[in-house]
């Protein structure tokens, strides 16, 4: 079978060849799948993707007339789908919902001790050859910090356990607690949560229409004053104009995100200069650095996501191969929307995560 995978950098490209068990006939494309690349995939069986490639109907449409069926991706999200359009069309669509949570946790946690301890601060000024000692960079100590964790679902729970291992008091807000979160975190209502927690770190899906910038003015009005917030989640959770208000105010004393709300359009770019980036929102908190940090997108960039993320997708295709089917935790389906309403939004807590 020949396989069109799109986005796949540099350095990965060695992962894929090792990685491969099953003999597979790689086509490797460094680029997201657009409108223009999509051709790259005429000549192949199968095609793999990321978050950010560009999966709408116009593409799989095209896939279809290749003779392509089977359409997976090595994301946890398949925002970048319209899956209604792949129903229709009768492609298959499978993800990776299990690689390593310590990944992207790793990431909201050093985002978390950056923001709390200021040092991002100190290194700009330095930087700048000011020693001084500025009163910005007083600060509490990690055990005495009381963390938020805002979805506890695998990657939450990861981070809390982080956190508890510092001796901060750890707790956390999700409908549906695990035992695994229960070792590290203490289970509260979500407007404690805000009110009273030093970090609030988002980790709950995205659910177009449903939770969209579920950070919002009111979310960080709600938020103890002066305390740090990451969203290392989903750029649609959070509306950057709120969150630079609140950066200006005061009233939030700092922000790190790994992810944007145009994600698409500034993701694994490179601009000559800030006003080209197209988002002025994101502009806005480019200009509040370093009491907000932003970072490319890189939680999962890490050795161990990146080989159950590449393996796990081999098995996908290689279980549809044999059995017609992937495992039932991977597979994609449509379904219609439901009428919009107030929904609790589970992170998925009731997965068991592995200590």
């Amino acid at each position: 079978m020949r396989i069109a995978c799109y986005g796949v950098r540099p350095l990965e490209r060695s992962y894929f060849k090792k990685l491969n068990k099953y003999g597979y006939d790689l086509k490797l494309i460094g680029e997201y799948l657009n409108r223009e690349n999509v051709e790259e995939a005429a000549d192949c069986d199968a095609v793999l993707v990321r978050g950010n490639c560009l999966c709408d109907r116009t593409n799989l449409k095209k896939f279809k007339s290749y003779g392509i069926n089977w359409v997976f991706t090595r994301s946890v999200g398949v925002d970048h789908y319209d899956l209604k359009a792949a129903k229709e069309l009768g492609i298959s669509v499978a993800r990776v919902p299990n690689y390593s949570p310590y990944a992207v946790a790793n990431l909201a946690f050093t985002l978390g001790v950056t923001l709390s301890r200021h040092v991002g601060e100190a290194v700009y000024h330095v930087h700048e050859q000011d020693f001084g000692m500025h009163p910005d960079y007083f600060a509490t100590e990690f055990n005495r910090l009381k963390v938020g964790i805002y979805g506890a679902g695998k990657i939450g729970a990861v981070e809390g356990k982080m956190w508890k291992g510092l001796g901060s008091q750890v707790y956390a807000y999700d409908p549906y607690p695990s035992d695994f979160a229960k070792q590290y975190c203490e289970f509260v209502s979500a407007e404690e949560l805000l009110a009273t927690c030093d970090i609030v770190s988002v980790h709950v899906p995205y659910f177009p229409g449903k939770n969209d910038e579920l950070i919002n003015e009111d979310f960080i009005k709600s938020m103890k004053p002066g305390a740090v917030l990451i969203n290392t989640a989903r750029g649609e959770l959070a509306n950057e104009a709120a969150v630079a208000a609140g950066i200006k105010s005061g009233h939030l004393g700092g922000y790190g995100a790994d992810v944007v709300s145009s994600e698409k359009k500034i993701m694994g770019h490179q601009f000559a200069n800030q006003e080209q980036v197209p988002d002025h929102d994101v502009q806005e908190l480019m200009d509040l650095y370093p009491r907000v940090l932003l970072t490319p997108h890189m939680g999962s960039f890490t050795e161990p996501a990146l080989e159950d993320m590449i393996t796990l997708s081999y098995n996908n295709f290689h279980n549809m191969e044999a059995e017609g089917t992937v495992d039932q935790r991977n597979k994609v389906e449509y379904k219609a929307p439901a009428p919009k309403i107030k929904v609790e939004v589970s992170s998925g807590a009731t997965e068991k995560v592995g200590a």
